[in-house]
């Protein structure tokens, strides 16, 4: 492997992201119960994007996902390894005043545990802090990799989901980080 390094992504790298692969096999997830993360047992065998097509889970509705959040002022950073984009991240910069959003974090799965979600996720809360925001949103994939990933970042589950988020995302465990 060369080294990875990160790179801001406009809409004309879109494109690049059939090259991520999200693929993994989850046996534990989180459920928030009266207030608390729970842990249970899962069975999600998560396959990669779909290259064709323009449904759920597709390399399209990724990319329709990135270019809404880009449109309104949003940030995306990408990791590469060479020319392949092996990660990507995307905040948008206030969804409540002095509010940022990480809309989006996905890592190619040979790549993970390698600390390039952190670096990722470190240059865009720089970004959001230097923009303003006092405070990082997420709404987390509820498998015990992803909020344990934001748990060891420093966010904490929120008591009161934002309801715009919590509509769109409702299993999601939603967390919030102070800058």
């Amino acid at each position: 492997m060369t080294s990875v390094n990160l790179s801001w992504m406009d809409e004309s790298d879109l494109y690049k992201y059939k090259n991520l692969d999200r693929s993994e096999v989850i046996r534990t997830g989180y459920e928030m119960q009266n207030g608390e993360l729970v842990k249970t047992t899962v069975e999600w065998n998560v396959p990669s994007f779909f290259l064709e097509g323009e449904g759920e889970h597709s390399v399209a509705e990724q990319i329709q996902f990135c270019r809404s959040h880009l449109k309104k002022g949003g940030q995306m950073i990408g990791a590469f390894d060479g020319e392949k984009l092996i990660g990507v991240g995307l905040l948008t910069p206030e969804v409540r005043p002095e509010i940022a959003q990480l809309a989006y974090l996905q890592v190619t799965s040979v790549y993970r545990r390698m600390g390039i979600a952190t670096r990722i996720v470190h240059s865009l809360i720089e970004w959001a802090s230097i923009a303003g925001a006092r405070q990082i949103y997420v709404s987390a994939t509820p498998s015990e990799s992803a909020v344990d990933f934001y748990l060891g970042e420093g966010f904490s589950p929120v008591d009161e989901p934002l309801p715009e988020l919590f509509e769109l995302e409702p299993e999601d465990i939603h967390m919030i980080k102070n800058l």
